[in-house]
């Protein structure tokens, strides 16, 4: 691994002399180099484009990433976790085949690689040592200059609007994926996606990630329609999950639940927003499922270009356990969010919280910025705990009545002199509140992360 690693890396430095024109995208299947067909093409570039025949309509293209992060803590769990002196690393490998068969068929491959090194009991989001992580057939059902239908089938990623209920988990150091169907409409400025899927469950073994979930059934419809007047960009979606047995605050069981959110948001402009609601119904058990979310994320560039810096302001609002024991479960369940919710620290889920979160982005240069953010939290609910990303509980409620769970500091360095290389260096500091103090060890937090990606 280590080997392929610097040999991977080697490639990239090698390629910045002759960089394709496309950025690389979050959803590696989203690239296409279909536009170097007619150009001179370097070595790398002919790796992105190779051609399976002379019409070349049919072509194949190879790609990946290598990434890796240093964690360090003190006091992690707020001091009821063991003690990591040194730290520990977490390396991940991602390599993928992109394999166009004509203008309507195309299957796409990937292997993941999650490897956790000095990590004391590496938890299924860090270590995987390898295992398919996407393997889908697309085929194209209609096509034309304005609108067009794809069915695609097979192991696949899933993001959707802000990433605060379905991702792919690119924070920690294993990206989560579906077994899924799909069909994919686009007419001008609307997009509709509408799927069954199983969620992937990840196994520390190599290939034993197992299709099909017995245990998690999820489905759902998202709509997103851009370049509207006024409103600018709106998404409308439901989202259901049916689980066979999983917990939420003092209740086990059978959870069928439903998701109907919708948002608006606009990145256009200096004064860019992301207001998103969500409401959730079901039924758990014998219990009746009412929970919800409301969030807001406003973003303000003090100038024109990329040079300005920019202030931002994001508060959410989410619902927790009212009374135990009514019969009605009010705990909102993030179902598959983005694992670095506040920051790489990953320290609180987005279950019953409310947090206010000012924040600072000031650019260096053309390639360095660095980042400011404070966030506040406090428990929604008092009858409800705190939980992590992952909808496991940290820490019930408890016998505190206390709200207030303390302050989270966090200042972040980025670098990325080209597309190829991104490098991220940040540090947290988490001041804990009453309740951390009320429910556990309550020790005040200080973490350090260095991130180094290559991707080509």
């Amino acid at each position: 691994m280590k080997k392929l690693s610097v040999i991977l890396i080697f490639w990239m430095a090698c390629a910045t002399a002759s960089m394709a024109q496309q950025a690389f995208k979050h959803l590696r299947y989203d690239e296409n180099y279909s536009f170097l067909k007619d150009s001179s093409r370097s070595w790398y570039e002919q790796m992105k484009y190779m051609p399976r025949q002379p019409s070349a309509k049919s072509y194949l293209s190879f790609g990946g990433e290598v990434r890796y992060q240093y964690f360090k803590f003190n006091n992690e769990a707020w001091g009821d976790a063991p003690e990591d002196i040194d730290g520990y690393l977490l390396n991940r490998l991602l390599l993928h085949a992109d394999l166009h068969l004509g203008r309507r068929v195309r299957v796409f491959t990937q292997l993941q690689s999650s490897v956790a090194a000095g990590r004391i009991d590496p938890s299924p989001v860090e270590m995987n040592p390898l295992d398919l992580h996407q393997i889908f057939l697309d085929v194209a059902l209609a096509s034309s200059a304005e609108w067009s239908v794809v069915s695609r089938v097979g192991r696949q990623e899933f993001n959707y609007g802000s990433s605060r209920l379905v991702s792919t988990r690119e924070g920690p150091n294993n990206r989560q994926s579906f077994d899924a169907a799909k069909v994919m409409l686009k007419h001008g400025h609307v997009k509709a996606d509408v799927f069954f899927a199983d969620y992937v469950q990840s196994r520390d073994g190599i290939f034993d990630d197992k299709f099909l979930n017995d245990n998690v059934k999820f489905g759902g419809a998202y709509f997103t329609a851009t370049d509207i007047p006024v409103l600018k960009n709106v998404d409308v979606y439901y989202l259901g999950i049916e689980k066979k047995k999983t917990t939420w605050s003092d209740v086990t069981g059978h959870e069928r639940r439903h998701s109907v959110g919708t948002r608006l948001w606009s990145s256009a402009s200096r004064l860019q927003y992301d207001v998103e609601a969500v409401f959730q119904f079901g039924d758990m058990e014998d219990n009746s499922i009412r929970a919800w979310t409301l969030s807001y994320n406003l973003n303000y560039a003090l100038g024109k270009g990329d040079a300005a810096p920019t202030i931002g302001l994001k508060t959410e609002l989410i619902s927790g356990d009212k009374n135990k024991g009514d019969g009605k479960i009010n705990s909102f369940n993030p179902l598959y969010p983005r694992g670095a919710y506040f920051g790489y620290a990953a320290l609180i889920g987005p279950s019953n919280l409310f947090d206010i979160h000012p924040s600072l982005a000031l650019p260096l240069c053309t390639s360095l910025s660095f980042s400011l953010d404070y966030d506040i939290f406090w428990r929604y609910s008092s009858d409800d705990g705190i939980y992590n990303p992952g909808t496991q509980v940290i820490y019930p409620s408890g016998d505190s009545r206390d709200r207030f769970i303390g302050h989270q500091i966090s200042g972040t360095f980025e670098f990325a002199p080209n597309k190829f290389i991104y490098l991220r260096s940040e540090t947290t500091w988490f001041k804990s509140g009453e309740y951390l103090k009320a429910v556990g060890s309550g020790k005040d937090i200080f973490y350090t992360g260095i991130t180094t990606t290559f991707r080509f």
